[in-house]
């Protein structure tokens, strides 16, 4: 079953980009990520989706229902968190909770609490006197309180420490094993190779790609920054090395292949220091653009 399908869906807001001719489909059942830079189009794919905007042209459908017709009976069947939360600031957080919960006619008092308790998140404390990070926390509870089918989560992690980060991705998984579809949203690219089953690349507005996790792990680039006075682009003949720059003897570039193949290539340099790691988002899409054209 399709949850999610999004067909040549386009939001223009006249000079200012939107999204245009976006076309995807969610399996039910899946973790479904959905990577771009910031400003590429995620949050108002995500806010026309939901129906919070109205499209331009093209079609949404949630469930097998229409997005823009039948609005309010999806919205009971799915938990989002936007990526920047706002709440009653006077209110407490189980008032706020209760309130929440009220909209969806079912008793949800036992699930808030034990969601509350899994994230540390002390129900008698004011919003106001919360940190960006429990506003988060209070955002992750209001959205899985009702028990959705479908989550969808807009760069959920923000405000979140390392250990919380773990916890909640661990509670996505156990959510998605009880049969639950997840659509996460971020700019991280660790986060979605870590849960996501397919993912797709948006790049200004536009749908670049659409690939299983394995098959962009297979094809992730590495960021290698190297000091060596000896080095010359002659004696470093590796396939697989692109967007090389050398300032003296500073040289970066990304690398993709075969790990041990780049061990051997820098260990014929007279290495003063080395760092190899995970490139930006922004970095691996701005070159798979360049290899596209």
């Amino acid at each position: 079953m399709k949850v999610i399908e999004l067909k040549n869906l386009t939001k223009n807001y006249g000079k200012t980009r939107g999204i245009e001719k976006v076309s995807f489909t969610v399996e039910e059942g899946e973790i479904y990520g959905f990577i771009g830079p910031n400003g590429a189009g995620k949050s108002t794919t995500i806010r026309t989706m939901l129906d919070l905007i109205h499209p331009t042209s093209g079609k949404a459908s949630i469930f097998g229902m229409d997005c823009q017709k039948e609005g309010v009976e999806i919205r009971k069947e799915i938990g989002y968190l936007p990526s920047e939360v706002f709440y009653y600031e006077n209110m407490r957080v189980k008032e706020l909770l209760n309130y929440s919960a009220s909209f969806y006619h079912k008793d949800c008092s036992a699930r808030m609490r034990a969601l509350a308790e899994y994230m540390e998140l002390d129900l008698e404390r004011k919003i106001d006197d919360l940190s960006y990070g429990n506003k988060k926390k209070v955002g992750i509870v209001q959205g899985l309180l009702h028990s959705p089918r479908l989550i969808i989560l807009d760069e959920p992690t923000g405000g979140l420490d390392p250990l919380m980060q773990q916890k909640f991705f661990d509670l996505l998984l156990a959510e998605n094993q009880g049969g639950v579809t997840i659509f996460f949203s971020s700019h991280i690219l660790s986060e979605v190779q870590r849960l996501c089953h397919r993912v797709a690349i948006i790049k200004a507005g536009k749908i670049a790609d659409i690939q299983k996790v394995s098959e962009l792990r297979e094809n992730s680039y590495r960021k290698v920054r190297l000091i060596a006075s000896d080095f010359s682009e002659e004696k470093f003949a590796l396939p697989g090395v692109s967007r090389l720059t050398r300032n003296g003897a500073n040289v970066e570039f990304l690398y993709q292949g075969n790990t041990n193949m780049l061990v051997k290539a820098l260990g014929l340099l007279s290495l003063e220091n080395l760092w190899i790691e995970e490139p930006s988002l922004e970095e691996i899409v701005m070159h798979y653009y360049r290899e596209e054209r």
